[in-house]
């Protein structure tokens, strides 16, 4: 790999992280620690509650006199397309990423990925990432992602691996983006909005995160996912029936391929 900017050749460049919660008691504290623990510090934390029903408020409310943590509560459940897009509208940095509530990066994370961003002037990247479960309180650690280096739009389709906790941008090729309303997906939705602007998203060769899978909410919404996936390919990036059929099953194959013999 190509030498790093240190850190203090990236004084003064900030990203704003979106962290985005809704009942995940359990798991949100780890997952603010690991930003909090970041070995780069340019960074602030948009914290927002969804009007959780659990303790998860509480948790949060731990972190309420860090100055740059901000922490907002709403008092109705919007759900995740609205929390990252409120956000998204609060934050002023150069770059913008995001971390769901349950899942942890590593301490590196915002310090390798930034700097390679900056040295090879680059708008859009991911990173690996290692996929995980607990079962009886203890974490099962599977094997981490090999991930393509390169999306475009036309790739992406067909593979829709980049995850969410993984992605930063620049905030220059948002532009009108934003997370739809949509009941699934929107997060592939987004993603496929970026790249539809002929942006070329790019991944740093380092696994630099744990993906946190729920197995119970995966299995119960495999065959919802399929129809969303679906519906947004149609309505949104206009796929016709044949490329449709295409993107559904590479799409799925490479999710089974990844995550299948989570039990």
């Amino acid at each position: 790999m190509n030498k790093q900017f240190n850190l203090e050749d990236m004084k003064g460049i900030f990203v704003d992280v979106i962290l985005p919660n809704y009942n995940k008691e359990k798991f949100v504290e780890e997952a603010i620690k690991s930003v909090v623990d970041q070995t780069y510090k340019n960074w602030k934390l948009y914290i927002i509650d969804d009007y959780s029903e659990d303790g998860s408020c509480k948790v949060i409310d731990k972190f309420s006199n860090y100055k740059n943590i901000t922490i907002y509560k709403l008092y109705k459940n919007k759900g995740p397309s609205f929390c990252r897009n409120y956000c998204m509208r609060k934050s002023k940095s150069k770059y913008i990423s995001f971390i769901d509530s349950d899942d942890i990066w590593f301490a590196s994370k915002l310090e390798k990925q930034i700097s390679f961003m900056e040295k090879d002037n680059l708008s859009f990247t991911y990173t690996d990432y290692t996929p995980f479960f607990e079962k009886n309180g203890k974490k099962k650690i599977k094997l981490g992602t090999f991930l393509k280096n390169n999306f475009s739009f036309n790739s992406f389709i067909n593979n829709s691996s980049i995850n969410t906790s993984t992605m930063i941008f620049e905030r220059s090729i948002l532009g009108y983006s934003k997370f739809k309303k949509v009941k699934l997906l929107e997060d592939y939705l987004f993603k496929c909005d970026l790249l539809k602007k002929k942006n070329i998203a790019k991944k740093i060769n380092e696994n630099l995160a744990y993906y946190r899978i729920l197995s119970k909410s995966r299995s119960s919404k495999r065959f919802e996912n399929i129809y969303w996936l679906w519906h947004i390919n149609k309505k949104y990036n206009k796929l016709g029936f044949f490329r449709n059929m295409v993107s559904i099953f590479l799409i799925s194959l490479n999710s089974i391929i990844k995550y299948g013999g989570i039990k």
